[in-house]
């Protein structure tokens, strides 16, 4: 059953419909009393414009849904499959286009940061403009429509509804939120930077900064500065491109020690140090608002918060409540797991029958050397053709070559400016000049102009957006075996899944997790010899997780 929902403007009451000929819609004043009953009795799917708009009021009135249909992130699927990136995305637009009629005023402004992208923005979404229920599921129909006519339809229809859950889920997490201990976050802000000072940095990060300006010899030299620290080196004879992490390890200079312990607690300390914890941890709960679909990948991506890049250290703070546990499930070697599930090449599909595929694929054809088949299997999905690539690459290229032209084929169609897909049919973003074109303004990471950059990221989209399909499809069988149990979601991480559970039920919600694994790779590739193992553990703490 098919229920559309559309609330008032109030957001109390609203207009709902069943999807079916000739049945009027009908107005309820206590939407989420509606809903509630709805959802007790037929388990209907909802049809919405955005669950972002709609879901969270729901959860505040204790109200919880089992599926749903959301119409903005799948007309977003939909437009980039169909190249048109930039389209606005919402309903109204959507309505408006299928009867052939301009437009209404964009409701999506460039040049914001987004909930689009993690690593940068063509547009910020804002509030939709109201859309009648008819409108709505007029909408539905036709979008509809358009997913019969992709080059795969089951696939997609299974990427519309895993986007559609994860909408859920994003929510439903934010509402739970991840437990926090804001004592504990103190006492380990404190041991690492000192006492929390009433003006300027903690006392660790000022013995940093005069260390590093007496390794320099200078005074004044802020360390937080790329550029002064640039020139610092270079005045000291050393001529360094940048001031990241990997650059610096090269670097024989008394500086560097300190340097790089003050870019660690300088960015613990301003992303998530007491100021953070004030503003985000409330009633003993982390509650960022997580953006599903948020990355071009179709990863996720928060609004502030910085949920998914916690660091390891301040994840001593994230600790169960007392008498339950967590169960953190990270999948190991995924995306060459992928690579091996979507190309088809068999040799490369028994290696990732095995526990470790590295070990599996050296074994087969490295002779044993576990750290170059990593490089190689990893330089042609990443695009690392030099340096101590090159000899392992051509043994991957001679011995499993129907992977390694899976990603050959991706970079050169990227290359030359095409539009690349996952398994499920999400589109990467056309090349920033032709988004320039159209009047947008992208940064060359979300979408490179054509050339060998854009190469890159096309045969590593290829993979990492399929690697994120799967993680979602897992995600939501997940939270279908976990119906009627006290166990919460509370964190995913790319390729992690964080559930908050009785300590009783942890050895049930291992098993789910496993389950849900083997199901997510059996509902997108089908029979396949490709194992997706996860790595579980079952800690009190989430910085003791495996």
């Amino acid at each position: 059953m098919l229920v559309a929902v559309s609330p008032d403007p109030d957001g109390r009451g609203g207009r709902l419909a069943e999807l079916s000929a000739g049945t009027p819609s009908r107005h309820v004043g206590d939407l989420a009393r509606a809903v509630a009953e709805r959802e007790a009795a037929d388990h209907p799917r909802w049809i919405w414009a955005a669950t972002s708009d709609i879901y969270p009021a729901l959860l505040r009135a204790g109200v919880r849904v089992a599926r749903c249909h959301d119409l903005e992130l799948t007309e977003a699927l939909l437009l980039g499959h169909a190249g048109r990136w930039g389209e606005p995305r919402n309903p109204a637009a959507a309505r408006a286009r299928a009867r052939g009629l301009p437009a209404p005023p964009d409701p999506l402004r460039p040049g914001a940061e987004p909930p689009g992208f993690a690593q940068g923005a063509l547009f910020e979404a804002v509030a939709a403009p109201s859309i009648k229920i008819e409108d709505l599921l007029e909408v539905y129909g036709e979008q509809l429509h358009r997913i019969a006519e992709t080059g795969h339809p089951g696939r997609f229809r299974l990427l519309v509804a895993a986007e559609s859950a994860g909408a859920l889920i994003a929510a439903e997490m934010g509402h739970a939120g991840l437990p926090w201990r804001a004592d504990v976050h103190d006492e380990l802000l404190r041991e690492l930077l000192g006492p929390p000072q009433p003006v300027g940095p903690p006392r660790r990060l000022a013995e940093l900064t005069a260390e590093i300006n007496a390794a320099f010899g200078t005074r004044g030299l802020h360390p937080d500065s790329p550029a002064e620290v640039v020139r610092a080196f270079a005045r000291a004879g050393v001529d360094v491109p940048n001031t990241r992490r990997w650059v610096l390890r090269g670097v024989d200079h008394p500086a560097v020690a300190p340097l790089l312990e003050f870019k660690e607690l300088y960015r613990i300390w301003t992303a998530h140090g007491w100021a953070w914890c004030d503003a985000w941890v409330r009633d003993g709960r982390f509650r960022p608002e997580y953006v599903a679909g948020g990355v071009v990948s179709g990863r996720w991506a928060t609004r502030g918060g910085g949920a998914l890049q916690v660091p390891k250290v301040v994840r001593r703070a994230v600790i169960a409540d007392p008498g339950w546990r967590f169960v953190v499930a990270d999948a190991g070697q995924l995306e060459p797991r992928v690579l091996a599930a979507v190309s088809g090449d068999e040799r490369l599909a028994r290696a990732a029958a095995a526990g470790d595929l590295y070990a599996a694929l050296a074994t087969d054809s490295f002779d044993g050397d576990r750290a170059k088949a990593k490089v190689a299997l990893l330089g042609a999905m990443y695009g690392q053709t030099g340096g101590n690539a090159i000899p392992a690459l051509a043994v991957l290229r001679r011995q499993y070559p129907t992977a390694f032209e899976y990603v050959e084929a991706a970079a050169r169609t990227g290359e030359a400016g095409g539009l690349v897909r996952s398994w499920l049919g999400r589109t990467c973003p056309p090349s920033a000049s032709a988004l320039r074109d159209a009047g947008l303004d992208p940064p060359d990471e979300v979408a490179p102009p054509p050339g060998r950059a854009r190469g890159r990221f096309t045969r590593n989209f290829v993979i990492q957006a399929t690697a994120a399909e799967w993680a979602l499809v897992l995600l939501a069988t997940l939270r279908t075996a976990l119906e009627g149990t006290e166990a919460e979601l509370v964190l995913f991480v790319h390729d992690e899944v964080v559930v908050h559970c009785p300590e009783e039920q942890a050895g049930d919600v291992v098993r789910a997790v496993h389950e849900s694994a083997a199901t997510a790779g059996r509902l997108l590739f089908g029979a396949t010899t490709v194992r997706f193992p996860l790595d579980v553990s079952v800690v009190g703490a989430y910085a003791d997780a495996k």
